[in-house]
């Protein structure tokens, strides 16, 4: 048995001898040829995995990611007595229990003997742009972790992964509950962001007071549009629509919006432009936007100031970069055929202070005048809020008074909830509709008379402008006839 001074020795001197060859290799071998040496070593002596890992990412660069979705919903079935720590929620109107997985947890899910191991990540991460004021100041990268054999790769990517997104959305048709999409600003991750809540509005076609051939061209529009997906695809159009819906507050542009989602049993987008600051924002949410959608944009025409492409007025505006163009380009550009079966929908009190590049076809493609109550919608609205389903005897003069007074819908219904007596609240009605026209009729008058006034006014301006001019008229002459005097008398 050697001595440990022999030992010593030897280890000594294996010790220098790796010093002096790693000094001979940093100066004769190359820096990249030490690299690639160095990393084949490890890879020879490197213990080989079987297991491959898949890493699904919650967004596809500035869309999400439909894998990680259905994953999402997916795993909230497979959670079992392994489970330590999951996420719980409900909101206000939902019907049951939203349940995730919390960060760090794992799974274990089994498909045709292949056994699937699933583990939630949450990375956060600090970054802020100090150029840009309206960057997030932090944040969150949420993925899965999808962990199997290496030999059952094509198994899981041609079969499970696919398996995962049919049964997703078989548990979302049975589950269908209609959702109303709003920003949530205050997000302390990735700034603007689509919140939900389940959306129960009771409006029908049925129940919204219009004039019913307005009506039933709104529905065979909304008919042929969802039934014409080739025919958008052959003529080479996105397959979306556009409607404006204008007229006075009160006359149900709201009340239409639901019954028009409720028909089509789309999800609903309501969009404040007010939130938005930039043109990519613009147009990440977009792309956040499901298939099969109503994106809401209401009072365009206050809701925020655009700068107007056809007036260069040189005025900056540092804070907000959001411009007509872009929301031109989010309507009807490029970017809004990133989606199919998509309706944008614009409602306004006024119309005529939209800009006219926002009114054409292919942006607003069919125009909605909500006007004022009509003797049809009245008879709907009574029928609704008070059972009326036969002629009264009052219909007669709210017909006529109607005919000369303009009221909303809103109004003639607040009035018939006064009172479930149907007299009464008829009489009410009338007693409403008289004073809307003795105060229309006053208005009138007082107007009538302002005009006259005005008038009168003008005339007697005219008066007086006028005679300084015929004096002048006069001293011009006299002018003329002194000056041709004088030309005679240095001729003669």
């Amino acid at each position: 048995m050697p001595s440990p001074s022999s030992l010593f020795s030897a280890y000594a001197s294996m010790a220098a001898s790796m010093m002096l060859f790693r000094s001979m290799a940093n100066e004769l071998i190359p820096h990249p040829v030490r690299g690639y040496l160095v990393s084949s070593l490890r890879y020879l002596f490197k213990t080989h995995s079987p297991k491959l890992t898949l890493v699904i990412e919650e967004s596809n660069g500035i869309s999400r990611n439909q894998v990680y979705e259905a994953a999402e919903i997916y795993l909230c079935t497979k959670i079992s007595s392994n489970t330590e720590r999951i996420r719980v929620s409900k909101s206000p109107k939902g019907k049951s229990l939203t349940i995730r997985l919390e960060k760090g947890e794992k799974l274990v899910d089994f498909y045709e003997g292949i056994e699937l191991k699933w583990r939630f990540i949450c990375a956060e991460s600090q970054q802020k742009d100090p150029n840009d004021p309206f960057s997030p100041p932090r944040s969150e990268k949420r993925f899965f972790e999808l962990t199997f054999h290496k030999k059952h790769k094509d198994r899981v990517l041609d079969c499970y992964v696919p398996y995962v997104l049919e049964r997703a959305n078989a548990m979302k048709d049975e589950e269908r509950v209609l959702k109303m999409y709003t920003l949530n600003s205050c997000h302390p991750y990735n700034g603007v962001k689509w919140e939900s809540i389940n959306l129960e509005h009771p409006a029908t076609f049925e129940t919204v007071a219009m004039d019913q051939d307005l009506k039933n061209a709104v529905i065979e529009d909304l008919n042929r549009f969802v039934k014409r997906k080739e025919f958008y695809k052959k003529v080479g159009r996105a397959w979306k629509r556009g409607y404006l819906l204008y007229g006075p507050p009160g006359t149900g542009k709201s009340s239409l919006v639901a019954a028009m989602a409720n028909y089509l049993k789309f999800d609903v987008y309501d969009l404040q432009l007010a939130n938005i600051f930039r043109d990519s924002d613009l147009r990440k949410l977009l792309l956040g936007t499901a298939n099969r959608s109503i994106l809401v944009i209401e009072d365009i025409d206050c809701s925020v100031e655009l700068p107007d492409r056809r007036h260069g007025d040189g005025r900056k505006q540092p804070d907000v970069q959001l411009t007509l163009s872009g929301l031109l380009n989010f309507i009807d550009g490029l970017w809004s055929s990133c989606g199919d079966e998509r309706i944008i929908i614009f409602t306004t009190n006024h119309k005529e202070r939209l800009d006219p590049a926002l009114l054409r076809p292919g942006r607003m493609d069919m125009h909605i005048h909500m006007s004022y109550c009509t003797y049809h919608g009245f008879k709907l609205l009574a029928s609704n809020y008070l059972g009326i389903h036969n002629h009264h005897h009052l219909y007669g003069e709210i017909e006529d008074l109607m005919k000369e007074t303009d009221v909303t819908p809103a109004h003639v219904a607040e009035e018939l909830m006064k009172s479930e007596d149907v007299d009464v609240a008829l009489e009410g009605l009338v007693k409403l509709l008289k004073r809307k026209k003795l105060e229309g009729d006053e208005f009138e008058d007082e107007a009538e008379k302002k005009n006259a006034a005005q008038a009168a006014k003008r005339q007697k301006t005219g008066k007086q402008q006028r005679k300084p001019v015929r004096n002048n008229r006069r001293n011009n002459t006299k002018r003329t006839s002194n000056r041709l005097s004088a030309k005679k008398t240095i001729l003669h």
